[in-house]
Parts: structure tokens; C-alpha cells; sequence
């Protein structure tokens, strides 16, 4: 029953997903394969997939329909308002001290029984006639796209990728051909319904079982969520991924908007400021022969040597409403058809024209590079250097880390598994250049703006500190083995690192997606507790006085209490995004802002010290973005198998040195602790 089953799903997949290709199965004459695949671990999951190596148009070919879940997926919860206060209260205690938690406290007493409540009901009412998303999305997208600030630094985040195992391939004009490639064929993935869903294995064992995925395949879409759940599954939401390619965000007055051209069949590639369009997809979307892209590159090359006069991509390093401004000036002066052709391009490749000499040039670079090389407002920008090093800047309003992070993971297998060019491959001589160079009409006053955004954009560069830091002592298998969470420890390391450089916690903020909820975005995870504080103090102020047992027993509870936070955060019971809803429906009745929202200990809460995010892959070697707040620290942060490092970086090179350092005595004490030895 299930091979027969099996053999029809299989023949139900080609008939959706290969009935471009004339015979199913079938490919250029050469008849493909079934493979499957597995990656379960702990840093990266990916879902077992259907692959076929001969495929030239695909990263894989799914059993189960790419938005096969998506009509089931369940909504995000509005938490009971009592509980958001009191999970808000609980946050706040070990930032206040007694006068001014008391303070906080009556203020938000009043608020749950008293406008509060109002408000509360009114979200609720709000969010049951607007079943088809999530409470969180519109005004999570608003606080995107109405923020006036310069995108760049602020809001855009990067991720570093690993180098190609085989040395010969990470040559620029090699590595950015099979990236584009691969980046392509996950597109057409995409596109025909044959990306294999995201989805959360709570019990690996399923992630590469026939049984599962013929089971949720036959299942109608209004019910296959519940299909996945019974086998402890999660699917997760997807509506992201339709911003991922062939999108801009626009600058416009008060409010940016989001554009996507579903027609667009072009890169958009920059090189020393200049930039060129030319078509990778033919009529019936089909990816134009390997050689042919490696030749349009190699054009771009050898006449891109000079760095452009007026590079128009610092314009994109602007003030919101400045930049819309003169993007008017752009378009009035003639400029229409080339600003089209960058907005609508499937994404940017930037081709930059330096080597990477470490990790710090390599975070600088996919951070902002040197600003004329970027086109920041565009969906992502792939970035692949003069040595092969690769990496994405991507604009942050349309979506998150996950949908990011799934395209790089993708991305990376296929172009190292199965790429498209080998090193000994010669561009192919074109008889029609493909390429078009995209020339610029530009007015003295464009002129003039882009002389000041560069200006600017080189003041704020220049202010910006970056420090790498890398623990070797231990990593993930040896917490593992101590039954703690590897997140928890180094969030916990964080705040005992912050309490002995400053003498005081500070508030912080853990990234934690809502993906398993229908447009979730993301959650906060406070990791300044009361508990994290008690331990912090006991390990910089009484570590004579406490035994190691004890000091031990302080880090067992902050793991377990990190981890209930994470579960209540993914599962929607976070508190802030609440709160911010709240506020926002506050703001849009255009009534006078509620006392709670006033109050020194809400604002304090939100001036976030310390900003963290993580994104584990296989595929990553780092990730980050800049400070969200002038005296803070932007933290991206990784745990692999044997060590643990971060990316900080801040606009006070004093601070983030004495952060690394208190960081790295911390870690330490842990290791003495949880290795059953005394602290010095």
C-alpha cells in the first residue's frame, strides 16, 4: 500500500514540478534520480528532500508541496493581558531598583485595569476579523518602513559564508557564477511549488521518513498542519519567502513602501560603483547556461576596473525621507527604466574589488563594505569578493533571519554539491553581450547629495568599533554533556560579563522567531532576570564565599529559567510584542499615549544595551549587524561543536574591549565551575 501510495506521489510531484521538462524524470536526455537527504542536527535542519543531481534548474524537488501547510498553520496568541504584565513586571524587576520598580509596578497596575484592558480588547477584536495573519505583522512592518533612520548600520544585518570546501573554487568569477546559480535554482524551487516546506522536527526520526511526507501530502491543505502535529511536526509559516527575490524596499515621505515584479528575469550586479543588468532566466524562466552568466560576469570585470565617478548606491545610506527625495530628483531627471530595472532585478551581486585579509575586513565588508558598492534597499545583495569570500547584507522590513538563513543554507549545498562551473571552465564568447550598463543622468544637486551621503556614510563607518571574539575551551558538545543549553550559557555569560565590567545589569534582548505561527515574526527573549543577576553577583562579588556546588547549581537554574523564556517566547507568549501592539493601536486611535508607555522604566527596557541574534549553520562563519543604540552593543553570537564566538559591535572602542574581556573571564569561571574546580 504505502510503495504504491509512493510511486503515485512520486508521479504526482512530476507532473508538478518536471512538466517543464517534457518526459518526467527526464532532463537535457539525461534521466535523474531519487535521492534523499537529511541534516538534523542541532545548528542546521533541513527537512529530507527529494533531489535530483542532474537537475539543472533546482536546488531539489519536494514530496510535499512548498505552501502545502500554509493555509493551516495556526495564528499567533495574544497572551492574556495579566500575564503580559506580569511577565513585563518580572523583566523589570532586576533593572529597577526598590523606589523605582514600585513605581513601574503602579503605573502598570493601572494600565491592565484600566486602558490597558480597553486596549486589550480592542487588539483582540482587531485580530478576529483579520484571520488571514498574525496580530504582530502590520505593525511590525509599519515600525520598519515608517523608521526615518538610514538603514544601513541600523537595520540591515549580514551573514558571513564559509568558504567553498575546494580551494580552486573560491575564485570571484567562479564562486559568484555557481552562487547565482544555485541562488536561481532555489528560486525556481520556489516558485514551482517544489521548495521543501519549512518545517520542525521535535523528533528528528520523522525528518527523513516516506511515511510522513506521504502521509501530510495526501492530506487537504486546511488540515496538514495537524496532519504534521501528529507526528510532533511543525511547519512553519512561509509568506516571507515571497519578498525574497525581485524586491525593493522604496523610499518614500514618512513611510517606505515594498516592491515586487513578478516579471523580472534579470541580476542586477555592481562593481567600483558601476551597474549592470542582464537577463539569467529566458522566456519560460529556464537558467541561462552557466557558461554564458560566467561570460556576462567576466564582461562586467574587464570594464569596471575604475571606481565610478558619482556612485548613486551611497544615496541608499541616507535619511529615509532624504533619500525619497532625491530618488525624485533621480526620476525626474530621467532616470525612470534604470532605477525600474534595479528595483525589479531578481537580487543585487556585488563584485567587490578587494581580498579579505581576516574576519574583521570580512564583517566590515558584508556590514556595509565602502557604501558605493551597495544597493541596500534591495531584498538582499549577495557580495563575493576578489578571493571567493561570499556573503549576504540583507534589508531587514520585508522579513527575518529564517527565510534568509534557509536560502544561504540551500544556496551553500547546492553550489558545493553540485555546481554549476568548475574552476577550468572559459566563459563562453558571446556573439550578442547580454550585458547592459545602467548610466546615469545626474543634475549638480544629485551630484552634491551624493558627495554628502558619502561623507556621512564614511563619519559613521568611521565611528563604528568591531572586535571578534572566539572561546576555545568548549563549545556545544561539552554543554550538552553538562545538560545545559548552549544558548542559555551564553546569554547567561552576557549578563555576568556585562555586571562585571558595569557593576549593574543592563537591559538586553534575545531575537526569537514566530515562525511557527501564521506571518510570525519575531519575539523578545529578556535574558536580564532576576536569577541572572543573583548569579552575575555571586560570580564577580562573592565567588571566595561560594562553593563551586553552588555556583553550579546557580547556572543549572538559569538554563532551565533561559529556556522557559524561549519556549514561552516561539510559542507566543512572549510579552513585548503584545506591549508593542498595544501601543501601536494606542497611537493609530490618535489619543494621548498612555501613562504605561511614558513611564522611565518601559523606556529604559526598550534602550536595549545589549542586542543579540544567532543564526547556526554549517554554511555560516559569522553574522551580525550594528548597535541598535548609540552606547550599546550589537551581538551576533554562535555556538559550534568545540568553541563559541561572537561579532560585537558598538561606537566605543573602550566599551566593547572591556566587554570581550570581562566575556572571556566569565567563560572561564564557567569552565572552572562546570569542570568541578574552585574559582581563583
Amino acid at each position: 500500500m504505502l510503495r504504491a501510495a509512493a510511486l503515485l506521489l512520486r508521479r504526482k510531484a512530476a507532473a508538478g514540478c518536471w512538466k517543464r521538462w517534457g518526459k518526467a524524470g527526464e532532463l537535457g536526455g539525461r534521466r535523474g534520480y531519487w535521492r534523499t537527504r537529511d541534516h538534523t542536527g542541532s545548528t542546521e535542519r533541513l527537512p529530507s528532500s527529494i533531489l535530483d543531481t542532474s537537475s539543472e534548474h533546482f536546488v531539489h524537488r519536494s514530496f510535499i508541496p512548498t505552501m502545502h501547510f500554509q493555509p493551516s498553520l495556526p495564528r499567533l496568541p495574544i497572551p492574556k493581558l495579566e500575564d503580559t504584565i506580569r511577565r513585563y513586571l518580572a523583566a523589570q524587576r532586576p533593572l529597577l531598583d526598590d523606589e523605582q520598580y514600585k513605581k513601574t509596578e503602579e503605573i502598570a497596575i493601572k494600565f491592565q485595569k484600566g486602558i490597558g484592558r480597553q486596549l486589550h480588547l480592542d487588539l483582540v477584536k482587531q485580530n478576529e476579523k483579520n484571520k488571514h495573519t498574525s496580530y504582530i505583522s502590520g505593525p511590525w512592518f509599519e515600525m520598519y518602513l515608517t523608521s526615518r533612520e538610514p538603514i544601513a548600520f541600523n537595520f540591515n544585518a549580514f551573514i558571513g559564508m564559509n568558504p567553498d570546501p575546494r580551494h580552486e573554487y573560491n575564485n570571484q568569477l567562479v564562486r559568484a557564477t555557481n552562487l547565482i546559480v544555485s541562488g536561481v535554482r532555489f528560486l525556481n524551487s520556489l516558485k514551482s511549488n517544489c521548495l521543501e516546506p519549512d518545517i520542525y522536527f521535535a523528533n528528528t526520526k520523522w525528518s527523513n521518513s516516506n511515511l510522513f511526507q506521504i502521509f501530510v501530502s495526501f492530506l487537504p491543505t486546511s488540515l496538514s498542519w495537524y496532519g504534521a502535529y501528529m507526528f510532533n511536526a511543525y511547519p512553519l509559516d512561509m509568506s516571507q519567502y515571497k519578498r525574497l527575490f525581485k524586491s525593493t524596499r522604496i523610499p518614500k515621505q514618512g513611510r517606505d513602501q515594498l516592491f515586487t515584479d513578478e516579471s523580472a528575469r534579470h541580476l542586477l550586479v555592481m562593481r567600483n560603483g558601476h551597474f549592470y543588468v542582464f537577463d539569467i532566466l529566458d522566456m519560460n524562466d529556464n537558467i541561462l547556461h552557466p557558461s554564458e552568466i560566467q561570460a556576462s560576469l567576466h564582461q562586467i570585470l574587464l570594464h569596471s576596473d575604475q571606481l565610478s565617478q558619482f556612485p548613486i548606491g551611497y544615496l541608499t545610506t541616507e535619511e529615509r525621507n532624504t533619500w525619497a527625495l532625491l530618488r525624485q530628483q533621480l526620476l525626474d531627471a530621467g532616470n525612470e527604466e534604470n532605477i525600474h530595472q534595479i528595483d525589479s532585478a531578481l537580487f543585487c551581486l556585488c563584485l567587490d574589488d578587494i581580498s579579505i585579509k581576516d574576519n574583521i575586513q570580512l564583517t566590515h565588508t558584508m556590514l556595509h563594505g565602502y557604501g558605493f558598492n551597495r544597493w541596500f534597499d534591495k531584498s538582499f545583495c549577495l557580495i563575493v569578493t576578489n578571493d571567493g569570500t561570499a556573503g549576504i547584507n540583507f534589508e531587514h522590513s520585508w522579513g527575518d533571519g529564517v527565510a534568509v538563513l534557509r536560502f544561504i543554507n540551500e544556496v551553500f549545498h547546492n553550489s558545493t554539491k553540485y555546481p554549476a562551473l568548475t574552476p577550468s571552465s572559459s566563459p563562453t564568447k558571446l556573439i550578442y553581450p547580454n550585458v547592459k550598463k545602467l548610466d546615469f543622468k545626474l543634475n549638480e544637486s544629485i551630484i552634491s547629495a551624493i558627495n554628502t551621503a558619502r561623507n556621512k556614510f564614511e563619519s559613521h563607518q568611521n565611528k563604528l568599533i568591531l572586535q571578534i571574539f572566539q572561546f576555545t575551551k568548549f563549545g556545544r558538545e561539552f554543554i550538552l554533556r553538562q545538560k545545559l543549553s548552549p544558548d542559555a550559557l551564553f546569554q547567561l555569560a552576557f549578563q555576568v560579563a556585562i555586571y562585571r565590567q558595569y557593576g549593574k545589569t543592563v537591559a538586553a534582548y534575545e531575537a526569537c522567531t514566530t515562525a511557527a505561527f501564521k506571518h510570525g515574526r519575531t519575539e523578545t527573549i529578556r535574558p536580564t532576570t532576576s536569577i541572572a543577576k543573583t548569579c552575575a553577583h555571586a560570580f564577580v562579588y562573592e565567588r571566595s564565599l561560594r562553593s563551586v556546588g553552588e555556583l553550579r547549581h546557580m547556572i543549572d537554574d538559569c538554563s532551565k529559567y533561559h529556556r522557559k523564556l524561549q519556549l514561552e517566547a516561539a510559542t507566543g507568549y512572549g510579552f513585548d510584542r503584545h506591549l508593542f501592539a498595544l501601543k501601536h493601536l494606542a497611537v493609530s486611535k490618535g489619543e494621548p499615549l498612555p501613562e504605561f508607555f511614558l513611564d522611565s522604566g518601559y523606556s529604559q527596557m526598550n534602550h536595549n544595551i545589549i542586542s543579540t541574534s544567532t543564526l547556526s549553520s554549517p554554511a555560516i562563519l559569522t553574522g551580525g549587524f550594528g548597535p541598535v543604540v548609540s552606547d550599546g552593543f550589537g551581538i551576533g553570537y554562535n555556538v559550534f561543536d568545540d568553541w563559541m564566538g561572537c561579532t560585537v559591535t558598538s561606537y566605543s572602542d573602550s566599551n566593547v574591549t572591556g566587554f570581550l574581556k570581562c566575556l572571556e573571564h566569565t567563560l572561564n569561571d564557567f569552565f572552572d565551575v562546570l569542570e568541578g574546580r574552585p574559582l581563583q
